[in-house]
């Protein structure tokens, strides 16, 4: 077994007097944190040995509190020990759950609602999560970072957040009451056994506008309308107001726009896992592209009027 492993499974009390010969590690997906199936007899967890300068932009006290609530509310995995000084973290093995991707979220039938209904139970749990996720606050965040880091930003980038302005002043014309929510929904985040799905990772977690999830987990699994509408009767459970609806596609633009900056920070810190610059470009234009969209200012305008 890789002595990282090892030497961090000494620091979680159930499992620091295990025999190296009773564990077996298998490695996990995942792009900034590393991930390991722990089985140890009957049992089985999942290891979290958080990546390199992740606590630049990760409050991991924060997450530890949020996590355990997600947990409480029976939409994330039983959490066994977390440290928060550096989010070390083991929770249960989830068994019998396959790990999502956005082709699986394209061709299992059902993904889209089953998602958006685990999404809907963190939402309306009424558990209180620690941190405010503020879009526009977490981008002049995110830029001052990379202004340290001295890292490059694409072409046109500030002039897109200004005229994200507009979109801003449509949202605060109508506030909705803030959720917990999990802020960062990607495809592999969700784990699904054909029934219900759970939700894991909550390291950007926060209380928001829950509609933020639904336009993010969107993007992230690369719905198409057909998609967008199952998950949008699926979370309202009936039909979908025109501004809620909106509202959802705005944050699909604004979750572009917040997570090219996450990328650039991965791409300036040498994130060896993949591409960052690309991956950031690819969400810079997507962006760039649904702003500029006649269907875009449609929504804006359903938004900004509340329409029903």
């Amino acid at each position: 077994m890789d002595q990282e492993v090892l030497a961090a499974l000494k620091r979680v009390p159930l499992l620091a007097e295990a025999a190296p010969e009773g564990l077996a590690a298998e490695r996990l997906g995942g792009l900034t944190n590393r991930n390991y199936k722990i089985v140890t007899g009957d049992d089985a967890y999942v290891l979290r040995i958080p990546g390199e300068k992740t606590g630049d932009y990760i409050n991991r006290a924060v997450e530890a509190t949020n996590a355990k609530a997600a947990a409480a509310a029976g939409v994330n995995a039983e959490v066994v020990f977390f440290d928060p000084t550096d989010g070390l973290m083991l929770c249960r093995f989830l068994e019998g759950c396959i790990t999502m991707s956005p082709e699986l979220f394209q061709t299992r039938p059902g993904a889209p609602a089953r998602a958006a209904r685990a999404l809907r139970q963190m939402h309306r749990s009424g558990q209180q999560f620690e941190f405010r996720f503020e879009l526009f606050s977490m981008i002049d965040d995110y830029l001052k970072l990379l202004a340290k880091l001295g890292a490059e930003l694409p072409e046109g980038y500030h002039d897109v957040v200004e005229e994200a302005g507009k979109v801003r002043e449509a949202l605060d014309r109508h506030p909705v009451a803030l959720s917990p929510c999990h802020c960062d929904p990607l495809s592999e985040n969700f784990l699904d056994d054909g029934t219900r799905m759970w939700v894991v990772d909550w390291e950007y977690s926060g209380m928001n506008d829950p509609i933020w999830d639904l336009g993010d987990m969107s993007v992230e699994a690369g719905l198409d309308e057909a998609g967008d509408r199952e998950m949008m009767a699926a979370y309202c459970d009936g039909p979908v107001p025109r501004a809620l609806y909106g509202r959802m596609v705005i944050y699909k633009a604004m979750c572009d726009l917040l997570w090219t900056l996450w990328g650039l920070i991965q791409h300036a810190n040498k994130n060896p896992v993949d591409d960052f610059w690309a991956y950031a470009l690819r969400r810079f234009e997507r962006c760039k592209a649904l702003m500029a969209s006649r269907d875009f200012a449609r929504h804006l305008e359903a938004v900004a009027t509340d329409a029903k």
